[in-house]
């Protein structure tokens, strides 16, 4: 067995198992496997750990680790972190769920969300003066640009909330549902 096994062995089989399923998950959510399982790693870990501690705990190239760890660094959901009388450097996941989350969303709208609306909104631009456009090509593309923007909207609001906030319209998701279709059965008598 190598050194590198040994390492992995170290790792509770649970925290093993953690780190694979969401190395899968974050593949889904069209993240890099690697940045998800080094994430995962950091997340149940402890103590910071270095590029190396993880390269070795992980079985992965060293540069991979390095750019996996820029790109957490990039959504700040890890950190460098300063270890006493240690020249390396450590690194730490953030474990805040609201804080991980809110951050996860605030990048994936500025990466997916904001570029979106952006290039709707100069396609149509563009289309204003195309007289072959099919007012039904014109009309989905309205409403696509309609929909990034109110989600956007929703984002802008949801963020200016505090957790209290968000935690309570998470306890009411249920409520609401309930509500609204009460609503929605209400409108179908009075127009009935």
């Amino acid at each position: 067995m190598t050194e590198s096994q040994e390492q992995r062995h170290k790792l509770p089989e649970a925290i093993q198992q953690f780190v694979l399923h969401w190395g899968n998950l974050g593949e889904r959510w069209g993240v890099n496997r690697s940045v998800s399982q080094i994430h995962a790693l950091l997340y149940a870990s402890e103590r910071p750990l270095t590029a190396e501690e993880i390269a070795d705990t992980l079985g992965m190239a060293r540069s991979n680790v390095s750019n996996s760890l820029r790109e957490l660094q990039s959504w700040e959901i890890i950190r460098a972190v300063p270890v006493m009388g240690d020249r390396r450097t450590f690194y730490e996941a953030e474990t805040d769920l609201w804080t991980i989350v809110t951050r996860i969303a605030t990048g994936r709208k500025s990466r997916e969300l904001d570029p979106a609306a952006l290039a709707l909104r100069q396609c149509i631009e563009d289309m204003q003066g195309e007289r072959e456009l099919s007012p039904v090509v014109a009309r989905r593309l309205k409403t696509m640009l309609d929909f990034i923007e109110r989600t956007s909207d929703w984002y802008e609001q949801m963020s200016k909330l505090s957790r209290s906030q968000v935690a309570m319209i998470l306890k009411l998701g249920g409520g609401i549902v309930r509500l609204l279709e009460r609503n929605k059965t209400s409108r179908g008598i009075a127009e009935g």
